[in-house]
């Protein structure tokens, strides 16, 4: 049976009505707690969702901390418990005191021999630079770097080379350099009167001039040092730029190599020889 269009308008308007907003409102109004009142309950006894998850990342952040703090103490924690196990098994006062029945030792005390009471003498040290025991070398107190390039100047050049300890002036004998030039005697040069003579083309400090272009300002030095039996005359050339020759060969730079009467040497590539010989 179908409604007839009057009831339907009442029915419509039943649930509109009963839907409106002012009576919904009326109704809470109506509500024997105030809505102050119902607010304050709900925030005592519902907690802010905000601040509770707050405090569960906290908790959370705490107890990963103390667990890697574990973890991270865990090793040492071992470490310790085995040297105290360690250490108890050790202790003397840990060892259970031996049975009566078990057989008795011999305390008598041990006599040492006195060789062996003997103290083992404290080895001494050896001196800087020094080959082994029986070789000791005489500490070496003269000036090094710039104190000694301060003080070893001649005619305020800076000289490129020092003396060694082992330098001395040849004594008794008589040494000589002649200098030729296409085969012609053109100088000679007593040296044996010091302990070194330096060649070069810088005549404020060159005892020997080279004055050849293609020699350096302090190229070389004829040096006199002690050998084992005599006193012996050593060439050394001093890093030049064109080189030292003995006898038509180069030789290395910064080392020394021995000269005997009759050798020939050449600076760069000067054509003068200078003989040395023994007198």
């Amino acid at each position: 049976m179908s409604s007839s269009p009057a009831h339907k308008r009442h029915v419509s308007e039943t649930r509109r009505r009963s839907a409106s907003p002012q009576r919904s409102r009326k109704r809470r109004s109506r509500s024997p707690v105030p809505d102050r009142e119902r607010r304050r309950r709900r925030s005592q006894t519902v907690p802010d969702s905000r601040h509770s998850q707050a405090s569960n990342k906290h908790r959370d952040k705490e107890r990963r901390r103390s667990r890697r703090e574990s973890q991270r103490d865990e090793p040492r924690n071992k470490a310790r418990s085995h040297r105290a196990r360690n250490s108890h098994s050790e202790d003397p006062s840990a060892i259970p005191a031996a049975d009566n029945k078990s057989p008795k030792r011999d305390t008598a005390p041990q006599v040492k021999s006195p060789a062996e009471d003997a103290v083992t003498p404290a080895r001494p040290k050896t001196a800087r630079g020094s080959d082994g025991e029986g070789n000791v070398h005489t500490p070496d107190f003269r000036l090094s770097g710039k104190l000694a390039a301060e003080t070893n100047t001649v005619n305020g050049v800076e000289l490129k080379y020092t003396e060694p300890a082992e330098a001395r002036r040849p004594a008794g004998v008589h040494w000589r350099i002649y200098v030729f030039k296409d085969g012609k005697d053109i100088d000679m040069h007593h040296v044996d009167a010091t302990s070194a003579y330096l060649f070069g083309r810088d005549r404020k400090v060159a005892d020997i001039p080279t004055d050849h272009p293609s020699c350096s300002s302090q190229h070389a030095v004829l040096q006199y040092r002690q050998a084992s039996d005599a006193v012996k005359p050593y060439l050394i050339d001093l890093a030049s730029t064109n080189g030292t020759f003995l006898n038509g060969q180069r030789i290395p730079t910064q080392r020394f190599v021995e000269l005997r009467s009759e050798d020939v040497v050449k600076f760069g590539f000067s054509t003068r020889e200078y003989v040395l010989l023994r007198e």
